[in-house]
């Protein structure tokens, strides 16, 4: 007899066998997952636990209030860590669209660790969603000190680098870029958000830049979901001028 867990990727298996051969195209929605559970000969929890296992891997996606939904594969996208940007690289053939929500806070928590500032200090967050289509594909939220906040970052775009340099026109030059990467799995509010579920772990950058006299000009929080994303890093070896001959 088996077991829960083996009935559930049995379930799973069956589903990503019918995707990859086509006998399920990319956009069905599947039926009710009463249906499906009933068509398996097993428990709705168990079914549901299934399509967790297919929803950690980017297959399906669940819509809430509509169903379960067949997803094409994401496209993936590489966070180029190390350098003196914000720069997340993806493909020009069909570039992620992003939208931007600003708003006007004051530092509390974190953000005040994070910034190094005094409570209540005037910030600006830029909070970006990019998106593949119509699906979700990345979250990041950026903090500035208010007065090197631009006013005109576009609420639309179709390339990250647009938000990016009106980032740079205010701030000056950076003298370090500290960044923590993590895997984690997402909060509720990030799973809804980007429309993925909770077995799928995310890639957490924390990412703190100084300016040369180690002000902290920008903090950027970057959420980005496991099954399609990657983190390049590249290290330049430096010869200290002091210890060199000549």
């Amino acid at each position: 007899m088996l077991s829960v867990t083996s009935r559930r990727h049995v379930i799973a298996d069956d589903i990503r066998t019918k995707i990859s051969t086509g006998r399920i195209k990319v956009g069905t929605c599947l039926p009710s997952e009463a249906q499906l559970a009933s068509r398996y000969g097993v428990s709705t929890a168990t079914l549901r636990s299934a399509l967790s296992v297919l929803q950690g891997e980017g297959l399906v996606e669940k819509i809430h209030g509509k169903g379960n939904f067949i997803r094409s594969p994401l496209r993936r996208i590489t966070y180029v860590g190390g350098g003196h940007t914000f720069r997340m690289e993806c493909s020009a053939e069909s570039p992620l669209r992003v939208s931007v929500r600003t708003t006007n806070l004051q530092a509390h928590g974190q953000l005040s660790c994070l910034l190094r500032v005094p409570a209540s200090s005037p910030l600006t967050e830029f909070l970006y969603l990019t998106h593949e289509g119509k699906t979700p594909h990345s979250l990041a939220r950026i903090y500035v000190p208010r007065d090197l906040s631009p006013t005109d970052v576009p609420a639309e775009s179709h390339c990250c680098k647009s938000v990016e340099a009106k980032l740079a026109e205010l701030r000056p030059p950076l003298a370090e870029v500290r960044e923590r990467v993590s895997s984690r799995p997402p909060t509720p509010e990030e799973a809804a958000t980007l429309r993925i579920g909770s077995p799928l772990s995310v890639l957490a950058i924390t990412r703190v830049a100084t300016d040369r006299t180690g002000r902290v000009v920008e903090a950027a929080l970057l959420v980005l979901p496991g099954d399609r994303a990657d983190a390049f890093f590249t290290t330049h070896h430096m010869t200290d001028e002091r210890t060199s001959g000549g």
